[in-house]
């Protein structure tokens, strides 16, 4: 954890234990919860060709990006494989910031600035300036319009940003608010007048109830766009040209058959589902692979998202290396049943 980040966690109320905030009470669905994201952190683009330069980089389409405010996109190798996942955020500055699993800046960043040599733009991390603030529950909305005085009529995946600070509101009624560490802690203590603490495992709990996938260490390289459901969330651009990957990825979709999706999944086990863990069948070892893992509100139970061959998924059970079954869950959207057809 970043200084910055421990500088936030300073002024919530309550304790910080292994790296998560732990609250005296879970969510409500029918109050206003606020989450630090310590899991995650920025890293900026800024510059004349900003906008180029990350439309020939993401598999999302920037200029949605300008429209909206905000898109998940990856940054593949030249086989299609996803080595970044990135929340895409239009940025005060007018150029872009990219929310990533704080595990993976480092090489998120790397690789950005192997590809930006030729072109004008400023990659800068923003590890120990930054912090976000995830809001959920039912007066989510209704806090965050309180606290940053005006008024935030948002739909699902859209932005508003503001010179101090950046909102998005994600799948599952949820927002995040991302600004300097400064800002953050000023805007504190009224925020928790109106919103209960919950810890960070929660928030990720929640990403995978909507089917959100992450990209950590252990998986990177692992999945091509497709096997994450990155379509669902606009993630991929079929239509835009030309990005690194772009090849595999369009031929997947309109000429090839994906034979592994990611599912939502729970396991009752002594410890959680590490990311990279492989899954098993009852005639196969290795049918699929954890994207990530959280605890619910059950002991020992945890909910998960796994990359896993739809065949062995649907007809078998299955199992964790260590033994204990697994039971797929309902995710909250459809996927295309054009996806798994043969197009030969």
């Amino acid at each position: 954890m970043d200084l910055s980040q421990h500088v936030l966690l300073s002024h919530l109320n309550g304790s910080v234990v292994n790296g998560l905030f732990e609250c005296e009470q879970p969510a409500s669905s029918s109050n206003c919860c606020v989450t630090p994201l310590i899991h995650q952190t920025l890293l900026s683009v800024e510059g004349p060709d900003a906008h180029t330069f990350l439309q020939g980089q993401l598999s999302c389409d920037l200029r949605e990006v300008d429209q909206d405010g905000s898109r998940l996109g990856t940054h593949c190798n030249i086989k299609g494989h996803i080595v970044s996942l990135y929340r895409v955020m239009r940025s005060p500055a007018q150029g872009y910031w990219l929310r990533v699993q704080h595990d993976m800046a480092d090489t998120g960043f790397k690789l950005l600035k192997k590809y930006s040599i030729f072109s004008k733009v400023s990659l800068q991390p923003l590890f120990e300036s930054h912090s976000g603030l995830g809001f959920s529950g039912a007066s989510a909305l209704a806090c965050l319009e309180h606290c940053l005085g005006q008024s935030l009529a948002m739909e699902e995946g859209s932005f508003i940003r503001h010179a101090d600070w950046t909102l998005t509101r994600t799948p599952g009624n949820r927002y995040e608010l991302w600004a300097t560490t400064e800002t953050l802690v000023s805007l504190l203590p009224e925020v928790l007048t109106l919103a209960s603490p919950a810890p960070t495992e929660q928030w990720i709990l929640q990403d995978i109830e909507q089917g959100l996938p992450d990209i950590r260490p252990e998986t990177q390289e692992s999945f091509i766009p497709q096997m994450v459901n990155l379509q669902v969330f606009k993630g991929i651009s079929f239509n835009k040209g030309c990005y690194t990957g772009q090849e595999i990825v369009t031929r997947l979709q309109h000429r090839g058959q994906l034979k592994k999706p990611m599912y939502r999944a729970k396991v009752t086990a002594k410890q959680a589902p590490l990311p990279g863990s492989l899954i098993n069948s009852d005639s196969k070892e290795g049918v699929g692979q954890v994207v990530i893992a959280a605890s619910n509100a059950y002991e020992s139970q945890y909910e998960l998202l796994a990359v896993i061959n739809k065949v062995s998924a649907e007809n078998e059970q299955l199992f964790l290396p260590t033994g204990e079954p697994i039971s797929l869950l309902e995710l909250p959207y459809q996927l295309d049943p054009r996806l798994f057809e043969s197009k030969r």
